[in-house]
């Protein structure tokens, strides 16, 4: 027991440095490219600090463990959203919520809906595979990049109005900064590209150590995959959120979390790739079902708070906020004892 706690601890810590840093050269990658921010948040942010979920789920798949796996990506959808609480606790200035724009709306509901089909073919269970890889996980990446499409069509105007006033204001000096720039976004994809790689390393370190923990103590690789690897796994929105929240960067932090969950049910695609004993979502536990619906509940009131416009805090907490730190607790109670 003492080996594999050691390596979990180990490797979670790995990860989260990597992660972190994998975030950073993804911010600046972004801003030398000249992307949006609540479009880095939705997709490149939310890419870079989901991988340590990817490369676990896919470490799991590759062992034959895919209650560890799911139960990772989709305990991850509940920490991402006790990461929204806390960080709205921890700003004390303003409500981070209510700060964030209303075009989180459309990728929140994404997150949902797909969540929602990834509990549904859990609990329906098709025996439907082809190249090695189940339907179900190939329709809910279908539908995320569908769904990518229509955010990115929804702030194409505003992007494109930012980027217009960027490059009048910047014409005048970009002369002499274009070689820079230019090297320091080489030096931003090597660092991204060095990042993954480590995290290739440490992942399947992680996932095996969380199995062994499971298997040597009382708990169930689903309550395990759920709460210590996804939290763990869930880390790195967790710096950059409060990062980007101290800048005043709402967008961002808000972006990268509702982007974590979609881009999360996502990647079931991906652990089903490495999973060779069929569907994965089709072999799973039901009790997913509970945590996916929890997460999306979760969610929800995730939603109500950036649609509640209302300037005023509360002292010495915010309701909103509480009831989501609630709601996580709860969860993994029922999880737990289920």
């Amino acid at each position: 027991m003492i080996i594999p706690l050691f390596l979990f601890a180990a490797s979670a810590g790995a990860i989260v440095i990597v992660g972190t840093k994998l975030s950073r050269y993804g911010d600046q990658i972004a801003e030398l490219s000249g992307l949006g921010r609540l479009w880095i948040g939705v997709v490149l942010m939310a890419a870079a600090t989901s991988l340590p979920e990817v490369f676990t789920t896919m470490s799991a798949g590759w062992m034959a463990a895919p209650d560890l796996a799911a139960g990772n990506l989709f305990g991850a959808g509940m920490s991402n959203m006790l990461t929204l609480g806390l960080i709205d606790l921890l700003y004390r200035h303003k409500r981070v919520w209510q700060q964030a724009a209303l075009g989180h709306t459309l990728t929140a509901t994404l997150a949902m809906v797909l969540t929602g089909l990834a509990a549904f073919f859990a609990l329906l269970r098709i025996e439907a595979v082809h190249l090695g890889v189940g339907l179900e996980s190939l329709i809910l990446l279908i539908i995320y990049v569908f769904g990518m499409r229509l955010v990115f069509r929804q702030e194409d105007m505003t992007r494109r109005q930012r980027e217009h006033a960027a490059v009048v204001e910047s014409m005048a000096e970009a002369r002499g900064t274009d070689g820079n720039r230019r090297g320091e976004l080489r030096r931003a994809v090597i660092g991204f590209g060095m990042g993954a790689l480590a995290l290739v390393v440490a992942a399947p370190v992680l996932a095996w150590s969380a199995e062994r923990i499971a298997e040597e103590s009382s708990m169930t690789a689903t309550f395990v995959g759920t709460s210590l690897v996804a939290i763990t796994t869930s880390l790195p929105e967790l710096v950059v959120s409060i990062s980007a929240v101290r800048l005043g960067a709402f967008d961002l932090a808000v972006g990268n979390l509702f982007g974590s969950n979609a881009f999360n049910m996502a990647a079931f695609f991906f652990a089903d790739v490495a999973y060779r004993g069929g569907s994965l979502l089709s072999t799973v536990s039901s009790a997913h079902a509970l945590t996916a619906l929890w997460a999306i509940v979760m969610m929800n009131i995730g939603l109500m708070g950036i649609m509640y416009r209302a300037e005023r805090r509360f002292r010495p907490i915010e309701p909103d906020s509480l009831l989501m730190i609630v709601a996580y607790v709860l969860g993994l109670w029922l999880l737990f004892n289920g």
